[in-house]
This record gives C-alpha cells, structure tokens and sequence, in this order.
C-alpha cells in the first residue's frame, strides 16, 4: 500500500467505524505505518470526516513533517509497532477507539485480562486482550506498558493484536487497515454479547481452545 491509497484507507475506515457508532465525537484515531514513518488522524478529529490531505505525517522518529497537528496517541501507536514488530513484521496500522461495549465491560472489570475465550471467533480473529488499569489519556506510561506486554506475551507464544485501556478503549493492530478494523468489529461485538448475557458465561474449555489451534492455527 502506498502513502495515497493509505490515506484514503484510513478516511475509508474511519467513515465506517464513525457510521456505526464504533467512535464519537473526535474520539478516536487511526495510524498506519510506512515504509519511511507514519500517517495518523490529527487531534480531536471526527474519523467520520477525515480528509486524506490533512493526515499527519511523520517521520520514523514520530517528527511531524506535514498536516494537521497529530494525535496526541503517536507516542502509543509506535510503542505498539515497535514491540509487535518482534512477532508480527507486517503489522501496519494501529486503531484506537472508545467503542460502547468494551469501555462498558472495563468499567466492571479489574481482572488482568477484558474477557475469557468465550466464542471461537473470538478466539481466532483477537485473541487475548491484556486490561490495563486507567490512566489518563495520552499519559507516557501508557506506552511503555503496553509495549512490555506485547513482548511478554508473544515470548510466551501467546502474541497479541489487542490491548484495552480502562475507561478509554482498545487499540488493535494488524497489517491493513481493514484486517484492523476486523479485530475492533469481533472485539466489540464479543464485549456485546457478554453484557447481555445473564448470569455467568462459561468459557470456551482448553480441549475446544486445542482444536482451534490445530484446525485454524489459533493464537490463544
């Protein structure tokens, strides 16, 4: 993908998320990595009304070159290419959102991760979801944090495409930015399915995690 057709993915992507109320406001932003630095969302943007010409662009450094000022979250989305670059060479966009049912879900939550393997697709499509306690946005240890879990968990065979920061919202990553958004859509939508159930749901056992991993190459 070139810098054209990414800045007009990122506007592409941000429209949908937007239309179907996965962002608000200007909360939110998108970035994708290039071969010789970043595009992101400028701050407090509407990702339904993005503009390809007005995306940050920055260096490898994460130095401003052109556009809009950029999101405050830079400092994040390079921590996160940096560390899943160990695991994943391909990872090439960051999204991050404040979506309804995962901030729901954190709010009642204080375990270590946002859900258990509930569903396969789940299981498959984001896998494990490290919870991190709150901070306020933008805050620098953020992205330290985060950072070390991507490592801790890929060395464990375990590598990651999600983490979720309480009372603000997951940032995923892939290397497209649709396959992104794909990861934000099962995410949400397993958040969704929690919140409505009633009473305890059972997670998926390991007997059925180990034919997911064997039949498909699941990460879990």
């Amino acid at each position: 993908m070139n810098e054209s057709q990414a800045r007009e993915e990122i506007c592409r992507i941000g429209k949908s998320l937007y239309e179907r109320g996965y962002v608000h406001a200007s909360a939110g932003n998108i970035s994708v990595r290039l071969d010789d630095g970043f595009l992101i969302t400028p701050t407090d943007a509407c990702l339904g009304l993005l503009d390809p010409a007005a995306l940050s662009r920055l260096d490898r450094e994460g130095k401003q070159l052109s556009g809009a000022p950029a999101s405050k979250t830079i400092a994040l989305h390079t921590a996160i290419y940096r560390a899943a670059a160990a695991f994943d060479a391909n990872t090439a966009c960051v999204i991050h959102t404040h979506s309804t049912h995962t901030v729901a879900l954190s709010l009642r939550s204080s375990d270590a991760e946002l859900l258990p393997p509930l569903t396969p697709y789940f299981v498959m499509k984001v896998g494990h979801v490290p919870l991190l306690p709150y901070h306020r946005p933008g805050a620098p240890a953020v992205a330290q944090q985060v950072g070390e879990l991507i490592a801790e968990y890929g060395k464990s065979g375990r590598p990651i495409r999600a983490v979720m920061l309480s009372r603000l919202g997951p940032n995923v990553w892939h290397d497209t930015p649709a396959a992104a958004m794909a990861v934000l859509e099962e995410l949400e939508e397993t958040a969704r399915l929690v919140l409505l159930a009633s009473g305890d749901v059972a997670p998926l056992s390991e007997a059925q995690i180990e034919e997911l991993r064997r039949t498909f190459g699941a990460r879990w």
